[in-house]
């Protein structure tokens, strides 16, 4: 049986001055994150909360330093101490920490990791912690992808668009329609098509793709599931709690993997393109479109752009100028679009020891610090994110951000689109379809887009593991 966690409600304080025999409310102080005032308090005892943090941001690492220094104005009684993670190893750091029992007291992670890290209760529902007022500065959709069932976990910092982009100068030249597919979509049949105007071939090489998406290393995954998002199954459980996966559109999209590499839109050696690689070969022109495609792209593509201005020898090698532009996945089997997003966050992990309430009410203070105001809005600027809170959206009023109008637009028609948050997976569930996606589905799926096997193989390999998961009534059977 789950611990259920006894907490008080917390008192959002700024003591301005430390006093041993302080008797009477100290005088409220402006919130220099947020904006909002801070409750009187007695002087409270010293406490460091821990947050392990990957690379949010291309600048987000750098400003650790005056984060936690921010932190502290703000609370003086408090330590932010920041672990810097890489993406490619923050998951295996964050699990040996929790396996030790011995979890950082914050940890940046994708919503879809949740029911995971509640299966090992190593996570602590904050839904009595946190404060109206912070719980009212967070957009409601990004705010319930940290909640399952009814436990908040932590504070999302970005409702992030899983897109993918295209170079406007090769799609100009295909005679591709960019603006009109921004606003309309398009379906598998006519991207399949598209992508294939965008093939350049001397010979029998071929200088440039339609389309390249990363598929090896920590973007393993992603392909596979922005597409079947838009195939009428945008989370691995149907409405009935049924495994989705074994439905037959599932195949559909296998065999629709295959084809784009078969047709020789994508390159043979897919399989072997992580997230640099990809990115490099948009950045020198071997792709007319990549994937994943994160608005954050479009700045980190103006920022090289200016470097080859500057003939400064800092540009990505044999890059060219790129104006990058924002589009929709396609849809499949006449599915409405359903748009991919990532809802990660600053989530509160616990050790095996039962927190106190007054160190988990600094956890949660450390967690809206990090999610709002001046870090979020800073955060977000980078990243060419939507802002989702109010106090970010206040902050980021002073400063300045550089974007094509038209990707704004685009971005904010997926996000209207956006796969609503299900949190009424069980958690067991949830724990059980990672499970099965890890050890099943990605491997079959590198053997796929290698040509090691047939898209009805990994199909059947799917299925027999969700039957052995989820048993014969607990799958889609359509």
């Amino acid at each position: 049986m789950k611990k259920k966690l006894r907490v008080l409600a917390p008192v959002l304080a700024l003591s301005l001055a430390l006093s041993a025999c302080g008797g009477g409310s100290e005088p409220k102080a402006a919130d220099p994150n947020t904006g909002s005032n801070g409750g009187g308090s007695k002087a409270e005892a010293k406490d460091t909360i821990t947050a392990l943090l990957p690379p949010i941001s291309p600048n987000f690492q750098d400003n650790f330093a005056q984060m936690e220094k921010d932190f502290n104005a703000l609370y003086p009684n408090l330590t932010l101490k920041i672990e810097p993670a890489s993406w490619e190893d923050m998951t295996q750091k964050l699990d040996t920490q929790v396996n030790a029992g011995s979890p950082p007291d914050i940890a940046f992670i994708g919503s879809g990791g949740l029911s995971k890290y509640v299966e090992q209760e190593m996570l602590m529902d904050i839904k009595d912690t946190a404060t109206p007022e912070m719980l009212e500065d967070f957009d409601a959709a990004p705010l319930e992808y940290m909640k399952l069932g009814d436990a908040l976990y932590g504070f999302p910092g970005y409702m992030e668009v899983h897109a993918i982009g295209g170079n406007k100068q090769f799609l100009e030249e295909a005679g591709i329609d960019y603006k009109k597919v921004q606003k309309e979509g398009w379906t598998y049949e006519e991207f399949r098509e598209q992508i294939k105007k965008g093939v350049v071939k001397e010979g029998d090489k071929t200088s440039r793709y339609g389309f390249v998406f990363a598929t090896s290393g920590v973007a393993s995954k992603d392909y596979l599931n922005i597409l079947i998002k838009n195939a009428g199954m945008p989370h691995a459980f149907d409405k009935d709690l049924k495994y989705a996966y074994t439905s037959k559109n599932f195949l559909e999209v296998l065999k629709a993997i295959r084809q784009m590499i078969d047709d020789g839109s994508m390159p043979k050696e897919l399989s072997s393109v992580d997230a640099g690689k990809r990115w490099n070969m948009f950045l020198t022109g071997q792709t007319m479109i990549t994937g994943k495609g994160l608005a954050t792209f479009e700045n980190s593509a103006n920022k090289n752009n200016e470097k080859i201005k500057a003939n400064d020898g800092s540009a990505v090698q044999g890059s060219i100028p790129v104006e990058y532009i924002v589009l929709p996945v396609p849809t499949f089997l006449g599915e409405k679009q359903q748009a991919s997003v990532a809802v990660d966050g600053y989530v509160a992990f616990r050790g095996k020891k039962e927190p106190t309430p007054e160190h988990k009410a600094n956890v949660v203070k450390a967690a809206h610090f990090l999610a709002s105001g001046k870090v979020a809005a800073t955060t977000n600027n980078d990243l060419f994110a939507a802002h989702i809170t109010k106090s970010g959206r206040e902050a980021a009023k002073e400063m300045t951000i550089n974007r094509n109008p038209d990707n704004v637009a685009a971005v904010e028609t997926l996000l209207s689109q956006a796969t609503p948050a299900r949190t009424d997976i069980p958690t067991d569930l949830g724990a059980k379809s990672i499970k099965l996606e890890d050890e099943v589905m990605i491997p079959k799926l590198q053997a796929l887009i290698a040509g090691e096997i047939t898209p009805e193989q990994m199909y059947d390999a799917v299925k027999t593991a969700a039957v052995d998961a989820f048993g014969e009534d607990g799958i889609v059977k359509d």
